[in-house]
């Protein structure tokens, strides 16, 4: 594990979305008990810290991140106490532990806004966002919601529409009022008293807005179709993003200092993503890390691979601090994503071999997504399976997020494969029974295995943890980066096709866990075999370009 009070430089979280981790009471939805059990599974994977995403009392209508009180724990996931237990044993195992601050919104149940919503002169009345309707009733401009349709509703009590960038049932709070910022930071100091030893920022674009509240401009679609989520229509300049986010963060930062503690920000993946997650963690009084959900957007090409590189390029001490995931509970899992093989066929093993060791090579620290480290697909649901409320508005032009929270298969002939004795919440895929953890765990040769030594491997190099990355410039299907840190360096090959191909290369010495089964170095020459990856340690790095086909 990374020691010291910069642990988190480089560190490996690893994300649990608790309604499907584990279930210890049986009624189908995971709880804080059944992850609790399962802490030895995690802290087996060789990571540094457990991202915890909510657990807090809510009416679940967006899953958690509709809160109706920052301070309780909801009891369908456990107690207060339940609390106290996990991060006991996280801390025992050597795991920090972050949960998730939601800053920008909360449940229309929180009392917050039930006493916003009663009128303009409650203490609360201006901790939300309210505004006049335009003359003919209308909302007050154009802006819209994530999840579809205007982002306004209208409240009759007060005679005002309320902004909300999610679920109308998700209002977003007035973060401009001092009172409301204050009873925030009151609320995560309230966590790291309890023993958290960070936050995850959500959504932190959304944030601050225009106090003018002016409308957006259009971007009318560059093929001339009009999209299924209308959101795309505009350009984003007054909803989102605004310069006074960083007013916000310095003040969350601020208290996390007085803890010790750690923040990691996620990032819209709005043009300029990589550029923002280096402007929110640059310098010591903002974020310390976030991540962009913009390379979980696309598809998996050289080209893919090279623009990620490109982002990922800086010296060690270059400012800002990027956090890297290619799976989350807001995305398709990247195995199906960018799955060479396409929608629907089985993944080869060798390619989510080669996305950990990509993943584990990047510059920065790294959020490792429940199941990642077992290769689970994407679940494929029914209409009538989806439980997502963003999936139910969009199908079938979008599924929602539902098919990457399906429950961890645990036991292979376990009745629902060990998660629960109940029904769970959502179905658990027959085609990730031969994925669980169990099958995997006495195999050498499982993709479970092979994390665990790319973990390690990592932990083991300085350059790999905390060195600079400078892409190198290699024809498809190569792809390749130089780590460096205190006068080590490590060259990092991939192959990016399904075929064994060839490349010369200077004298390196192989590192063990990183190079793919199959790979061969003879007289200078590497044979990668399909998806392949080398590491190797090196004084000076060359890679001629005399590319062939193996066989």
């Amino acid at each position: 594990m990374v020691a010291g009070a910069d642990w988190w430089r480089g560190a490996v979280l690893y994300q649990v979305y608790p309604r499907s981790f584990a279930d210890s009471g049986g009624d189908g939805v995971g709880d804080l008990p059944g992850i609790t059990a399962r802490l030895g599974h995690i802290a087996a994977l060789g990571v540094d810290a457990l991202w915890l995403c909510p657990f807090y009392a809510s009416p679940g209508r967006d899953f958690g991140y509709d809160i109706a009180d920052h301070r309780a724990v909801d009891p369908q996931f456990g107690t207060l106490e339940d609390v106290d237990r996990l991060l006991a044993r996280a801390h025992a195992l050597g795991l920090k532990v972050l949960v998730d601050l939601v800053c920008g919104h909360t449940s229309d149940a929180h009392h917050w806004f039930r006493r916003s919503r009663a009128g303009r002169t409650a203490p609360e009345a201006d901790w939300y966002v309210w505004a006049d309707p335009a003359p003919d009733g209308t909302p007050p401009n154009n802006w819209l919601s994530v999840f579809g349709g205007a982002a306004w509703s209208w409240e009759p009590r007060r005679r005002q529409y309320y902004l909300h960038h999610f679920l109308p049932s998700q209002p977003s709070l007035n973060l401009a009022n001092p009172a409301v910022l204050e009873a925030l930071l009151a609320v995560a100091e309230f966590w790291l008293k309890r023993g958290v030893d960070g936050f995850r920022l959500d959504a932190v674009d959304f944030l601050a807005h225009d106090p003018a509240l002016r409308a957006n401009p259009p971007r009318p679609p560059a093929d001339g179709v009009v999209p299924a989520k209308l959101f795309g229509l505009q350009w984003h300049r007054h909803d989102m993003m605004h310069p006074e986010t960083f007013a916000i963060l310095r003040r969350i930062r601020a208290l996390a200092e007085r803890h010790g503690a750690v923040t990691l920000g996620e990032v819209s993946s709005q043009d300029g993503a990589f550029e923002r997650v280096l402007r929110y963690s640059a310098g010591a009084d903002l974020l310390h890390m976030a991540y962009t959900l913009r390379p979980l957007r696309g598809g998996f090409d050289h080209g893919a691979v090279q623009a990620l590189l490109a982002a990922a390029e800086g010296g060690a001490e270059s400012e800002g601090w990027p956090c890297w995931c290619f799976s989350n509970h807001d995305v398709e899992r990247a195995v199906t994503r960018w799955n060479p093989a396409g929608r629907g066929a089985p993944a080869d093993p060798r390619f989510a071999r080669l996305l950990a060791a990509l993943l584990l090579t990047l510059r920065g620290s790294v959020c490792l997504y429940q199941g990642e480290e077992l290769g689970l697909p994407e679940a494929e649901l029914a209409l009538e399976e989806i439980r997502d409320p963003f999936g139910l508005t969009y199908w079938p032009e979008f599924k929602g997020r539902d098919g990457s929270r399906t429950p961890m298969p645990w036991q292979a002939e376990a009745p629902q494969a060990g998660f629960t004795t109940g029904t769970p919440w959502l179905p658990i895929p027959a085609g990730h029974r031969p994925l669980a953890v169990d099958r995997q765990e006495t195999d050498p040769g499982s993709l479970l295995q092979a994390w665990r030594r790319l973990l390690a491997l990592r932990r083991s190099q300085p350059a790999l943890l905390r060195g600079g990355l400078r892409r190198l410039d290699l024809p498809p299907p190569f792809a390749g980066l130089v780590r460096d840190y205190a006068g080590q360096q490590v060259m990092v090959l991939f192959n990016l096709s399904g075929a064994p191909l060839r490349c010369a290369v200077s004298p390196l010495r192989l590192l063990a866990g990183g190079c793919s089964e199959g790979l061969e170095v003879v007289q200078g020459v590497a044979t990668l075999p399909p998806y392949g990856v080398l590491m190797g340690e090196m004084e000076a790095v060359t890679v001629r370009e005399d590319v062939s086909s193996g066989g």
